[in-house]
Protein backbone atom coordinates (compact mmCIF):
# COMPACT_ATOMS: atom_id res chain seq x y z
CA UNK A 1 0.00 0.00 0.00
CA UNK A 2 1.47 3.34 -1.09
CA UNK A 3 0.40 6.53 0.62
CA UNK A 4 1.53 10.07 -0.14
CA UNK A 5 1.07 12.78 2.45
CA UNK A 6 1.55 16.42 1.50
CA UNK A 7 2.18 19.30 3.88
CA UNK A 8 3.33 22.89 3.85
CA UNK A 9 0.48 24.69 2.15
CA UNK A 10 -0.93 27.94 3.45
CA UNK A 11 -1.90 31.53 2.80
CA UNK A 12 0.80 33.90 1.58
CA UNK A 13 1.06 37.25 -0.12
CA UNK A 14 2.36 37.76 -3.66
CA UNK A 15 6.14 37.61 -3.78
CA UNK A 16 6.46 35.36 -0.75
CA UNK A 17 7.68 31.77 -0.58
CA UNK A 18 6.40 28.38 0.55
CA UNK A 19 7.92 24.93 0.68
CA UNK A 20 5.74 21.89 0.19
CA UNK A 21 6.69 18.40 1.31
CA UNK A 22 5.37 15.01 0.27
CA UNK A 23 6.35 11.89 2.16
CA UNK A 24 5.70 8.46 0.69
CA UNK A 25 5.11 5.23 2.53
CA UNK A 26 5.87 1.93 0.87
CA UNK A 27 8.89 0.83 -1.12
CA UNK A 28 8.44 2.53 -4.49
CA UNK A 29 9.91 5.94 -3.79
CA UNK A 30 13.47 5.37 -4.98
CA UNK A 31 12.34 4.14 -8.39
CA UNK A 32 9.42 6.48 -8.92
CA UNK A 33 9.23 9.66 -10.90
CA UNK A 34 7.84 12.14 -8.40
CA UNK A 35 5.78 15.11 -9.38
CA UNK A 36 3.77 18.06 -8.18
CA UNK A 37 0.55 19.10 -9.85
CA UNK A 38 -1.97 21.79 -9.03
CA UNK A 39 -5.61 22.45 -9.64
CA UNK A 40 -7.20 25.87 -9.45
CA UNK A 41 -10.96 26.27 -8.99
CA UNK A 42 -12.76 25.56 -12.25
CA UNK A 43 -9.59 24.46 -14.03
CA UNK A 44 -7.98 21.18 -14.94
CA UNK A 45 -5.13 19.74 -12.93
CA UNK A 46 -1.79 20.83 -14.40
CA UNK A 47 1.83 19.82 -14.10
CA UNK A 48 4.03 21.95 -11.84
CA UNK A 49 7.26 19.96 -11.63
CA UNK A 50 8.67 16.46 -11.93
CA UNK A 51 11.89 14.80 -10.82
CA UNK A 52 13.25 11.45 -11.92
CA UNK A 53 15.00 8.97 -9.63
CA UNK A 54 18.28 10.30 -11.00
CA UNK A 55 17.38 13.91 -10.23
CA UNK A 56 16.43 15.24 -13.66
CA UNK A 57 13.80 17.93 -13.27
CA UNK A 58 11.13 19.35 -15.54
CA UNK A 59 9.00 22.48 -15.22
CA UNK A 60 6.44 24.27 -17.35
CA UNK A 61 7.28 27.82 -18.38
CA UNK A 62 4.75 29.23 -15.91
CA UNK A 63 6.91 28.24 -12.90
CA UNK A 64 10.38 27.88 -14.39
CA UNK A 65 12.90 29.95 -12.44
CA UNK A 66 10.55 30.37 -9.47
CA UNK A 67 9.87 26.79 -8.33
CA UNK A 68 12.35 24.04 -7.55
CA UNK A 69 11.61 20.37 -6.97
CA UNK A 70 13.99 18.15 -5.04
CA UNK A 71 13.95 14.74 -3.44
CA UNK A 72 15.53 13.05 -0.45
CA UNK A 73 15.53 9.32 -1.08
CA UNK A 74 16.67 8.58 2.47
CA UNK A 75 13.53 10.27 3.80
CA UNK A 76 11.15 9.14 1.02
CA UNK A 77 10.29 12.80 0.61
CA UNK A 78 9.95 15.16 -2.31
CA UNK A 79 9.91 18.92 -1.87
CA UNK A 80 8.64 21.86 -3.86
CA UNK A 81 10.24 25.19 -3.08
CA UNK A 82 8.03 27.96 -4.40
CA UNK A 83 9.44 31.47 -4.59
CA UNK A 84 8.05 34.74 -5.93
CA UNK A 85 4.54 33.39 -5.65
CA UNK A 86 1.85 34.96 -7.81
CA UNK A 87 -1.92 35.16 -7.47
CA UNK A 88 -2.26 32.61 -10.27
CA UNK A 89 -0.27 30.04 -8.27
CA UNK A 90 -3.29 29.59 -6.04
CA UNK A 91 -4.73 26.08 -6.01
CA UNK A 92 -4.64 22.66 -4.45
CA UNK A 93 -1.21 21.11 -4.90
CA UNK A 94 -0.99 17.35 -5.31
CA UNK A 95 1.97 15.03 -5.08
CA UNK A 96 2.20 12.13 -7.53
CA UNK A 97 4.38 9.05 -7.63
CA UNK A 98 4.65 7.37 -11.02
CA UNK A 99 5.72 3.75 -10.72
CA UNK A 100 3.91 0.79 -12.27
CA UNK A 101 0.84 2.90 -11.61
CA UNK A 102 0.21 6.44 -10.46
CA UNK A 103 -0.31 7.27 -6.83
CA UNK A 104 -1.70 10.59 -5.63
CA UNK A 105 -1.72 12.42 -2.35
CA UNK A 106 -4.75 14.12 -0.89
CA UNK A 107 -3.57 17.63 -1.77
CA UNK A 108 -2.59 20.73 0.15
CA UNK A 109 -4.10 24.18 -0.38
CA UNK A 110 -1.89 27.06 -1.47
CA UNK A 111 -3.52 30.48 -1.50
CA UNK A 112 -1.70 33.56 -2.76
CA UNK A 113 -3.65 36.68 -1.92
CA UNK A 114 -2.98 40.30 -1.14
Amino acid sequence: QVQLVESGGGLVQPGESLRLSCTASGSIFRGAVMGWYRQAPGKQRELVATITPGGTTNYPESVKGRFAISRDNAKNTVYLQMNSLKLEDTGVYYCKAAWTQNYWGQGTQVTVSS
